[in-house]
């Protein structure tokens, strides 16, 4: 029986975030050297813990990665070590089932450089350390845009094709070969495969050399390697696409309740989309079917423990009744525990006692209040995660300009309107504020309810011509009515009015309503509005202060569980909605005519509130595609500010608003397509999200801190210091002749020595410095060897020459050796 040894209980480490790796050996749990990680064998079974820190939490990814060629004993081991860790780590861990070639993208997150895959395992004597091993003969096939997973394929031309990448591994050599119709993101990430191999396997004792499929001309000599390698050149195979996910697949979601309550299995199906989070009983097992695309399986707490014991092989027989591949993915989740993927599948999903939901939406009527926390402008911007938070940049004191969409064309809201927004306009607010000397711009496109399909197109059409006025850095923030952020609210300190319907256009004809009944919330200037509701008493909510406007007085109606500061708000918003006398009306005490003014008493929301609802919030980042004709979000798990692209467009979600972030170089379809593209990935949500969540566009280099806060140590420099393909290519200081080292690899010199030969050839004979320094082979005194001119040289003129002793020297990466040679004119 395997079981999780004293010695891998001792050494593991479950307070600090980071990756730790075993590989199975003799059915034993080995510990892999971290210089080694991201190194896999074909022929072994791999187990992965992967801690996380957010906020004060600590969460548990558990992986067992199986190689193709690994025994079932081996596999057995690494499922039943991963439930022995889930049960050391008292059920706080999610599970996961991972085949080689069909990883998830969370483990292949892990590895931001790469993962190789190598043939072999420890059946066959492999080790994982083999630095500085000239030996080597290996072809890698690269795959992959963002995580990429390079695989030991046959050495030979007929294992490429045009689409990828490739690393012919020589020992002393490394040939990148970049397909021709591989594209930029593939090729970086290839050198950056190739310089880790380089740097950590082989102390920098390698060279790199880069070969462009679509000009294999220009390197003749590489390709007179490659030929002599891998056999005669052939005519090369198609692209292979990369999988594509249809997000229909992805919300297809089935669950099923597993029993084994007669003596065998019984899987019944109990539900389909949309899931709510009640199917769900503490008592039982389930297995929730992502449209056959991975397998997660549910494990309540109080279910049979011979059930909850054998949840990993429950989903691998489902998959088998299924006909499903054997490399379908599996998710194994405790109650209490689950992952952020796991949760975002359900409508609805509450930690209890802490949230209510991941962003439920308020509807009047409900009992619903959201934790109010101080706000501290200064801490925006010292404290990006507090201004993501909170939604802020800063305390709205800035500059604003508002304008108002009237027969398609932007016209200036008059300083009596400000602050009021009616639901039969549409207006596009300008906001400008300083960081140090330089401004900021924030966009705001707010559309009423009520207005015309017309007027919605022109403002998302007049917000892209104020945003090229001002050089394209504005971040574009679509407001729907009845989502303003906290932010657009500060502006108007207090006085935000937002009316049903109607406009505040001059020339309107439309009737005012006598009666208007208006909900406030908010607790200080930075949070409150007062928004229209119908004018009855089914309006009403005992956690808030509602304004009642008659044509002969101004109720004020306060709830029983609002508190001072909402009642003080109240007043101050009730000066703007009305100039007529000001009557306080506490719940309970209503006089007769107030009543009447709602059309007569009605039941309105009145529960006590049982807890205090603060949202858990857990922000997802996608990266988005429409190339094909269709959207696609590819998640990044453990996400950061590397992972975001400049040929791309990203999507942040946070839930009660989703970010899309637009790279530098992105395509300009994609660009366009912006809020088409955000719209569609809420209409595909498994969970069924609100399609009125504001949409916020940010573009590259001027990312406000309500986005950069949900990033770890966000970079401001970044994007002005991130190196091309092109640069990391001139890095590599390679010459271009290759003649040298191809000629080493494709006619080995054979060492001949006899009983006489001396073996120690000794010091090689030392001359002046300026013998040496640029001068072509002819010009050399004899005896010269021209590859190790710096040999020759005395100790002296050495240290004073390359500033380090020879020692030093011979221990630098050979790539660095060269570019020195070549700087002192001794290369």
């Amino acid at each position: 029986m395997t079981k999780l040894s004293a010695q891998v209980k001792g050494s593991l480490n479950i307070t600090t975030p980071g990756v730790q790796i075993w590989r199975i050996e003799a059915m034993q749990m080995v510990p892999v050297p971290p210089s080694t990680f991201g190194c896999f064998f074909d022929g072994d079974c791999y187990v992965l813990l992967a801690i996380h820190k957010t906020g004060s939490n600590l969460s548990y990814d558990i992986h067992y990665w199986i190689g193709q060629a690994s025994s079932q004993d081996e596999q057995g081991a690494a499922a039943i070590y991963t439930t022995q860790m889930d049960d050391f780590l008292k059920g706080r861990a999610v599970q996961h089932r991972e085949v080689q070639g069909n990883e998830s993208e969370a483990f292949r997150g892990y590895f931001k450089k790469g993962l190789v895959i190598r043939k072999g395992g420890v059946a066959s004597g492999m080790k994982h350390v083999e630095t500085n091993s000239s030996e080597v003969r290996r072809l890698l096939h690269v795959k992959g845009k963002r995580n990429v997973v390079a695989g030991e394929v046959e050495m030979s031309w007929k294992s490429f094709n045009r689409g990828d990448v490739f690393l012919l591994d020589l020992g002393r050599l490394i040939i990148l070969w970049n397909g021709p119709e591989s594209n930029r993101m593939e090729r970086l990430r290839g050198m950056t495969l190739a310089k880790e191999i380089r740097d950590q396997e082989r102390g920098g004792r390698t060279y790199i050399a880069v070969v462009d499929g679509e000009s294999e001309k220009e390197s003749p000599q590489l390709m007179e390697v490659m030929n002599q390698v891998l056999g005669k050149r052939r005519e090369l195979k198609a692209a292979v696409p990369d999988t594509v996910v249809e997000p229909a697949l992805k919300a297809a979601l089935k669950l099923y309740h597993v029993s084994d309550s007669e003596g065998k299995m019984v899987v019944r199906e109990v539900a389909t989309r949309p899931l709510t989070q009640d199917l769900l009983s503490h008592e039982d097992c389930y297995i929730l079917d992502q449209g056959g695309l991975k397998i997660y399986v549910w494990k309540g707490k109080k279910a049979n423990a011979q059930e909850r014991k054998e949840a990993m092989s429950q989903a691998l027989n489902f998959i088998k009744a299924k006909q499903y591949p054997p490399s379908t993915q599996v998710e194994v989740q405790n109650d209490g525990a689950e992952s952020a993927v796991f949760q975002q599948l359900f409508q609805k999903w509450t930690v209890p006692g802490q949230t209510s939901g991941l962003g439920k939406t308020h509807t009047v009527g409900s009992v619903a209040k959201v934790e109010q926390v101080k706000f501290d402008a200064l801490s925006m911007h010292v404290q990006p995660q507090m201004a993501a938070q909170q939604k802020m940049v800063d305390d709205g004191s800035g500059q604003v300009e508002v304008w108002r969409i009237e027969n398609l064309e932007l016209v200036p809201v008059e300083s009596k309107w400000l602050g009021h927004f009616y639901g039969g306009d549409c207006y596009l607010l300008l906001y400008t504020y300083l960081i140090g000397e330089k401004p900021h711009y924030l966009l705001y496109i707010w559309q009423g309810r009520e207005a015309s399909q017309d007027e919605i197109t022109a403002s998302a059409y007049q917000a892209v011509i104020l945003d090229q006025k001002y050089n394209n850095e504005p971040v574009q923030i679509r407001v729907p009515m009845g989502k303003e952020p906290p932010h657009l609210m500060s502006i108007f300190k207090g006085r935000m009015v937002v009316y049903q319907g109607g406009t505040s256009r001059a020339d309107s004809q439309e009737p005012v309503p006598s009666t208007r009944l208006f909900q406030v919330r908010g607790t200080s200037d930075n949070n409150t509005k007062a928004f229209e509701v119908p004018p009855r008493a089914a309006s009403l909510n005992s956690n808030d202060v509602f304004i009642l406007k008659t044509p002969s007085c101004c109720y004020l109606w306060c709830g029983k569980g609002c508190s001072g500061d909402e009642r003080e708000m109240a007043k101050m918003v009730s000066d703007v909605i009305s100039r007529t006398e000001r009557q306080v009306v506490v719940e309970g005490q209503e006089p007769a005519n107030f009543w009447m003014a709602l059309g007569g008493k009605a039941p309105y929301a009145s529960t006590k509130r049982l807890q205090q609802e603060n949202m858990v919030i857990t922000p997802r980042l996608f990266e988005c595609s429409n190339q094909t004709g269709r959207f696609l979000a590819t998640e990044i798990p453990d996400f950061n500010q590397d992972d975001l692209e400049e040929d791309d467009v990203f999507l942040l979600d946070v839930w009660d608003q989703v970010f899309f972030w637009i790279g530098k170089h992105a395509n300009e379809d994609e660009k366009k397509a912006a809020t088409t593209t955000v719209q569609e990935y809420l209409k595909t949500h498994p969970s069924g999200r609100d399609p009125e969540t504001p949409i916020i566009l940010v573009k590259q280099g001027h990312e406000p801190p309500t986005f950069t806060g949900w990033f770890l140590a966000w970079d401001p420099f970044k994007w002005s210091n991130t190196k091309s393909y092109q640069d990391l290519k001139g890095e590599l200081g390679n010459s271009g002749d290759w003649s040298q080292i191809a000629a080493e690899i494709t006619n080995p010199k054979q060492e001949v020595f006899n009983a006489n030969s001396n073996l120690n050839s000794g010091p090689l004979p030392t001359y002046p410095l300026e013998q040496l320094v640029n001068k072509p082979l002819e010009e050399l005194p004899e005896g010269v060897d021209p590859r190790r001119k710096e040999e020759h040289l005395s100790l002296e003129d050495f240290s004073k020459t390359f500033g380090m002793t020879p020692a030093a020297f011979s221990a630098l990466p050979l790539w660095k050796q060269q570019n020195l040679k070549k700087a002192k004119g001794l290369f």
